[in-house]
């Protein structure tokens, strides 16, 4: 990643989310229709953890002169944030209330938006590991009034503008937009790195405030929505069947006939 620095006071907020590991299975609770993150150890999106490392390299070369990470999250998400302030933060900011257990995209990016709104930047994954929407950066920008810089690969920064380089299917492109705005982030655009034990016991020492919704003044979660969905069923995915099997000089006639009843052709 290439960043280029300049000398001005810049506080540059990384948004982190703890998740169900990636590498464990995930499963959908079936009294909720919500994922189960208790059937698995929860950690740092590791996407979070490749926006740290940017975070980390605009703090190192000067750029940044404040990295502070925020993370709506229950009361053990304190966890997952003390890695983030090993990786790069030099604060963090929690926002626990019981009102936003279940909460959606659009309320999720309120109260991201209110936690953060007196950066300069604001990084964020792409999209999360678990939920995969990959619309908050989107919505907290529209809420702040900021330029979205969507899907950056890799940053630079200078003079007060921040450009990133988006590689879609077909082309790349440069996207351009003056501070203070939001950046979404893929995961090539850093690469994490493991904290050494001098980062992890200064960590330790690091203040994370424990903000409400009270605090931040706002009412928000599934209770405020405008709209919400509603659970009415769920059911284990059915085991996976022997597929049917076609042969002879009959096959092309039931492999069309498969098709077609399925409305395949």
């Amino acid at each position: 990643m290439n960043v280029i620095t300049v000398e001005v006071d810049m506080k540059v907020v990384v948004l982190v989310k703890q998740v169900p590991d990636t590498y464990e299975k995930r499963q959908i609770a079936l009294d909720t229709g919500l994922l189960a993150r208790e059937a698995s150890e929860n950690v740092v999106d590791e996407i979070d953890e490749r926006v740290c490392a940017v975070a980390a390299d605009l703090k190192k070369d000067g750029t940044a002169t404040e990295v502070v990470a925020v993370t709506m999250g229950p009361a053990d998400a304190d966890k997952a944030i003390r890695k983030v302030l090993a990786l790069a933060a030099d604060r963090a900011v929690h926002v626990v209330d019981d009102a936003l257990a279940g909460s959606d995209m659009v309320q999720t990016a309120r109260v991201l938006a209110e936690a953060a709104k007196d950066a300069d930047i604001i990084l964020s994954g792409a999209e999360s590991t678990d939920g995969r929407g990959a619309m908050v950066p989107a919505m907290i920008a529209e809420i702040l009034g900021r330029p979205h810089i969507v899907g950056a690969d890799s940053i630079e920064i200078a003079d007060g503008t921040i450009t990133g380089v988006t590689n879609t299917e077909t082309e790349k492109i440069t996207l351009s937009a003056t501070t203070p705005a939001v950046v979404s982030l893929t995961e090539k655009a850093g690469e994490p790195k493991l904290p050494n034990f001098k980062a992890i016991r200064e960590a330790k020492k690091k203040e994370i405030a424990v903000t409400s919704l009270a605090d931040l003044g706002i009412s928000a979660g599934p209770d405020a929505a405008y709209v919400r969905n509603v659970m009415v069923s769920a059911a284990e995915r059915p085991p996976k069947e022997a597929g049917q099997k076609v042969s002879g000089d009959t096959a092309a006639t039931e492999l069309v006939d498969f098709l077609a009843q399925r409305h395949l052709i």
